[in-house]
């Protein structure tokens, strides 16, 4: 099993002066998961080099084991150091992909063109691609062969307007997953806000939130299988 992650180069918060990144719970829980079933892992962001973490997930509150277990692992920390660049990876050397979440990919993953069409070359291969809490939000531009949007009439969740409402970020960030996600014709449902969600159509796997990230792992995993 060969798969790939792709983790967001952007670290900015809007104009608030803070940073933002990638989620560490919704690489760690994915990352661990796969891992310890054999799966090889590389790691890829639209820049290359350092992967940036969002602050807010390096915190006791945010802790998991798969968080504490990363902070512990050289090996992974030097991964996310020295990610590869997306433009030099190509969807027919791997089995999947997954996208973790958090505030950057809404910035960067969104519009970034390599990503685009590397998503649009999995799903053309029709291997799966994963996506937990606002990495959705790299669906944005993708399309099918038909030129409607992949999500399109399919099942689809991801971080939720009162779930953003309540980070107090609904007018920092540039869209809301949610709205976006229907505006594209996707089929949106969700749970309570910060309940363990995910959904599968087809080769397409969605998770609602951080809490999500396991249960994307292993509906990705029983795919592989």
């Amino acid at each position: 099993m060969n798969v790939l992650f792709v983790l967001t180069s952007h670290d900015k918060l809007g104009n608030t002066g803070k940073k933002t990144g990638f989620w560490i719970e919704e690489f760690a829980s994915p990352y661990y998961t796969l891992l310890d079933k054999g799966a090889t892992i590389t790691i890829a962001t639209p820049k290359g080099g350092p992967a940036p973490i969002d602050p807010s997930s390096d915190t006791p509150d945010a802790s998991t084991e798969d968080t504490e277990r990363f902070k512990k692992d050289t090996t992974a920390q030097e991964k996310i150091k020295n990610t590869k660049k997306l433009n030099e990876l190509d969807a027919k050397d791997f089995d999947a992909v997954f996208y973790p979440g958090g505030h950057g990919p809404l910035w960067d993953l969104a519009t970034d063109n390599t990503s685009i069409k590397l998503i649009e070359a999995f799903n053309k291969q029709d291997k799966p691609i994963a996506f937990v809490c606002h990495a959705p939000a790299a669906l944005k531009e993708v399309t099918n062969s038909d030129g409607a949007p992949l999500v399109k009439g399919k099942k689809v969740t991801g971080f939720t307007n009162t779930e953003e409402a309540a980070v107090q970020l609904t007018d920092i960030v540039p869209f809301l997953v949610e709205d976006m996600l229907k505006e594209k014709g996707g089929i949106y449902s969700k749970i309570a806000d910060w309940e363990a969600y995910a959904l599968q159509d087809g080769n397409l796997i969605t998770g609602q939130n951080p809490a999500s990230s396991k249960l994307v792992a292993d509906k990705l995993l029983e795919t592989l299988r």
